[in-house]
């Protein structure tokens, strides 16, 4: 049996995990690799991330982290590492002993190609070398020539710069043998590479730098996955094994390319075994990010994304000579029945990656060859001026345009024996970025067309009504500029018009969709590649003239000129989703809410959809549970969605067509079916079944299946005016974003439900609920989570009361036994174990006022950081110059804060809760003064 055939990788990962599970370690699956709650970083670069909270002890005593002792998993940080933990249990022997006996007596590697390292310390840290380690190394059996001294770079572990710490102890492996390779350790020789760490957490270093001894030790580790599999099989390269080899056989059938030959550098003249490592890493990436929530986009993590797609986009086209549109979403499904039963999260969330991908391929693609071309132009520019670089402008222009990263613009460059100047590029970036400033500010009256503007453009004989039947199309189409509008007139060019003024250009033919019937219009590019560019920031349509208005970035334009029309796709997306939802959510309020439901207006963007309807009272949970539900499942069939131009008295006549009531529709008019084709409707018109599907007029844009649409979620629900109802919904990743954002809230909700009573639960209700008010989430889950929430409340002011009440009876109780056991004495002055009600003491104090009155009494507590105290003092006292309101004033002179009373009675509260015994003895020492 070969070592691959004895060793695949799934065994070797079940290996190291049952191993664990059998000497008392709990599985914990993976966290995301985006970390949601923690905005300092992109994506999670360690394993030990998920248990930060344990390290830095602010773990929350009521979760399960805190009960866990020992942990194994599988972490997904793009690169698959296996990880064993202990937080306060076993440290540097469990975890060196469990180390060393699983590489040689389980997965059975030789001993004498094991080198291990240890901590050498540092003499101007004041750090001592890490010699437990290497004599626990030594007795479990590791040669002392291959235990070898390691400096800080390489084996001590820090979080940050400051934190939990400690020294590590890694596990390296020689691939060669028969031979000493110590000197080879951690000097990047391929065939000795490094296979396991061990952290050994057991220092805090302070904001001062210093190195304080941690009372829990922990113990953190990570184990290479890929590496270890490469060194079972014995393999050479990580890429050589079953890891990677499925995503190989998946590729090679893709394209048709040659087979993997496992090749690197000088070796792989034609970049074609460089192109397979590259693909199968990016694909392994994109899953991950996105299935944990970080869908591309051009800011932050999303942009990461965005950026690792194109990168690998290009890599497919020129390596592989690959169509770019749904590339990757093919070797998707390889990926998640490779790694789907360690990762399930992968496997409920492919289609949604698939689409997602598939998304952003087709909105690259529309680009990558003109930008390909675009670079071409300008590296042949530099080469002509002898020029080793490429100028930040033009790369800024590739990024602007085209949509190319710098690091492909780099990588591009370098192919081309070309660098980037980056300080020319951050300069393009600002000076676009300032312009674009400007450009907003003014763009506040967009340019328009009026009345006369039409008469003259109706007298064009040059300029007809504009064709727009493509904006039902995905990609980009030629056209002709057929007018230029500037400052109430037509002009022949956009020479003579100043830089960063609003435009409009009319063409014969356009994809951009014009706002009208509730969807926002479209954004996106007019350009002739290289030579100008109009931002197009609005779209509007005028008597059948759309009119494109925005601002020119470079260049000129002039009728005649022909032009690329490009909307922008990745807004269209969701506005597609958002419409169809639309379409659906009307038919669920109509099955829910009953006929009488007719639409009063709508609202279709990018990041949500506005449903107005008339129903004469507001809807109840139960019934927006039902419609989200209705549309839920709508989507879930994947209907096809059918649209063809009918003629409007036929249209009419389909049974259970929904359609504006007072709108004016064109004749003939769009008809839109979700689930049924039109020639089906038109067969029979008035079949019933058509009642049971959703049918509209509509001239918009949508999705052409309803999978795409993902989830439909309801966040809002209210009136606008009598009888007029409003609903707010999302849809695809926004709807993922919120059930998210809801998911968090309600684990922090279960937090407060387990917590005791406190001041710290006190102050989080406040938090949280001024946070519940605020939350854009499904509105029946708001709904429950502030049904939970009052739960959560209306339990702390019961607990809070019986405290009180407990609080108020110790204070009264602690008065009543020493004037019982002291029958003669006349004064009480003490500190009262009450921790809840700061009205105890002034109660007990008014008490003593009706019921003791010849008793004299000072009462001091401490509560939530501050010093409670009250006095009341007797007529007898009083007369012989005790007042209560200077007995108080003096104690408020120790415990800080003010106090404050009238007649025979004062209450204070002071700041300095650490100084009650002073306060106390205070109170004592102005009593003696009285001889009393």
């Amino acid at each position: 049996m070969s070592s691959a055939e004895q060793w695949p990788a799934a065994k070797v990962r079940d290996t190291f995990i049952n191993y664990f599970e059998k000497n008392g370690h709990k599985f914990v699956p993976s966290s995301s690799v985006v970390p949601h709650s923690d905005p300092s970083l992109l994506f999670a670069n360690a394993g030990m991330n998920q248990y930060k909270s344990i390290f830095l002890g602010t773990v929350d005593p009521s979760s399960d982290f805190a009960q866990l002792k020992r942990a194994v998993n599988s972490q997904k940080t793009f690169f698959e590492m296996l990880g064993n933990w202990s937080f306060g249990d076993y440290f540097k022997g469990g975890a060196i002993k469990y180390s060393w006996e699983l590489l040689t007596k389980v997965y059975g590697l030789e001993s004498d190609r094991l080198y291990v390292t240890y901590f050498e310390g540092l003499s101007s840290g004041r750090l001592e070398p890490d010699l437990e380690a290497k004599e626990i190394w030594k007795s479990v059996g590791v040669a002392e020539d291959h235990i070898l001294p390691g400096d800080m770079k390489d084996n001590f572990w820090e979080m940050g710069d400051q934190g939990p710490c400690g020294p590590c102890s890694e596990v390296h492996y020689d691939r060669i043998g028969g031979r000493n390779a110590a000197h080879l350790v951690n000097q990047d020789d391929p065939n000795v590479l490094e296979i396991w760490n061990n952290v050994f957490i057991q220092y805090n270093r302070g904001p001062d730098k210093s190195l304080k001894p941690l009372p829990n030790k922990h113990v953190d580790t990570g184990l290479g996955y890929e590496r270890l599999v490469s060194v079972l099989q014995n393999k050479l390269s990580n890429y050589d094994t079953d890891v990677f080899t499925p995503l190989f056989e998946t590729i090679r059938k893709i394209t048709g390319a040659r087979e993997y030959r496992g090749k690197f550098g000088a070796e792989d003249p034609d970049g074609i075994d460089t192109a397979y490592r590259v693909v199968a890493d990016h694909v392994r990436t994109l899953t991950f990010a996105i299935t944990d929530g970080a869908a591309p986009n051009n800011e932050g993590r999303g942009y990461v994304v965005r950026r690792v797609l194109r990168r690998g986009a290009r890599y497919a086209r020129k390596y592989f000579n690959s169509d770019i549109g749904d590339f990757f979403s093919k070797i998707v499904p390889t990926l998640v029945q490779q790694m789907g039963s360690q990762f399930p999260e992968i496997k409920k969330k492919e289609s949604d990656v698939i689409e997602i991908l598939k998304e952003e391929e087709e909105s690259f693609a529309k680009t990558l060859d003109r930008g390909e071309k675009q670079f071409e132009s300008y590296a042949q520019q530099s080469k002509l001026k002898d020029s080793t670089k490429l100028h930040g402008a033009d790369v800024w222009r590739l990024y602007d345009t085209f949509g190319f990263p710098v690091d492909l613009t780099r990588l591009m460059a370098e192919e081309r024996g070309l660098s980037i100047d980056d300080k020319e590029f951050e300069d393009a970036r600002l000076k676009a970025k300032e312009a674009s400033r400007g450009v907003k500010k003014a763009a506040s009256d967009v340019v328009k067309l009026d009345v006369h503007d039409l008469d003259r453009l109706s007298k064009m004989n040059d300029v007809p009504p504009t064709d727009d039947s493509a904006k039902f199309g995905r990609g980009n189409i030629t056209a002709q500029v057929k007018a230029i509008y500037y400052a109430k007139d037509f002009l022949k060019a956009t020479k003579d018009i100043p830089e960063g003024e609003q435009i409009g250009l009319i063409t014969d033919r356009t994809n951009f969709y014009a706002e009208q019937g509730g969807q926002e219009n479209d954004t996106g590019k007019i350009i002739i590649d290289g030579v100008a560019e109009l931002e197009v920031n609005n779209v509007q349509v005028y008597a059948g003239y759309v009119l494109h208005t925005g601002y020119l970035k470079y260049g000129s334009l002039s009728v005649g000129d022909e032009v690329i029309c490009e909307f922008d796709e990745l807004r269209r997306w969701p506005i597609r989703n958002n419409h169809t939802g639309t379409h659906i959510l009307n038919y669920a309020l109509r099955e829910v809410l009953g006929d009488g439901v007719d639409q009063k207006g709508s609202l279709v963007a990018p990041e949500k959809l506005r449903f107005d309807f008339s129903h004469r009272s507001g809807v109840s949970i139960e019934d927006l549970e039902k419609i989200e539900d209705i549309s839920t499942k709508y989507i879930r069939q994947n209907f096809e969605v059918y649209a063809e131009d009918v003629p409007l008295a036929t249209a009419r006549e389909i049974n259970g067509v929904r359609a504006v009531f007072g709108e004016t529709y064109p004749d003939p008019v769009r008809v839109v079916s979700v689930g049924v084709p039109i020639e089906d409707l038109l067969s029979n018109i008035k079949d019933p079944k058509w009642r049971d599907v959703s049918v509209e007029f509509c001239g918009g844009t949508h999705v052409q299946e309803t999978s795409v649409i993902k989830e439909l979620v309801i966040i809002e629900e209210n009136g606008i005016a009598k009888g007029i109802r409003r609903i707010i919904a999302v849809t695809g990743e926004d709807a993922y974003t919120v059930q998210r954002i809801a998911t968090e809230f309600s684990e922090r909700i279960s937090r407060l439900e387990r917590m005791p009573h406190s001041h710290e639960k006190e102050q989080e209700i406040k938090t949280t609920q001024a946070e519940l008010n605020g939350l854009s989430i499904s509105a029946i889950t708001k709904s429950k989570l502030r049904d939970r929430f009052a739960k959560v409340v209306k339990a702390q002011i019961e607990e809070q009361k019986a405290l009180q009440k407990a609080d108020a009876k110790k204070a009264l109780d602690a008065i009543s036994e020493y004037f019982a056991e002291n029958k003669e004495k006349k004064e009480f002055i003490a500190k009262v174990p009450i921790t809840a009600n700061q009205k105890a003491i002034s109660e007990a104090v008014n008490h003593v006022q009706k019921k003791n009155k010849d008793k004299t009494v000072y009462l001091f507590a401490v509560i939530d950081g501050k010093v409670i105290h009250g006095c009341h003092v007797s007529e007898g006292a009083n007369k012989q110059g005790l007042s209560a309101a200077e007995w108080a004033k003096a104690v408020s002179g120790v415990v800080g804060g003010a106090a404050g009373g009238k007649g025979s009675t004062s209450v204070g509260n002071g700041t300095e809760a650490g100084k009650v015994d002073e306060g106390l003895e205070a109170a004592m020492k102005y009593l003696e003064k009285f001889h009393l």
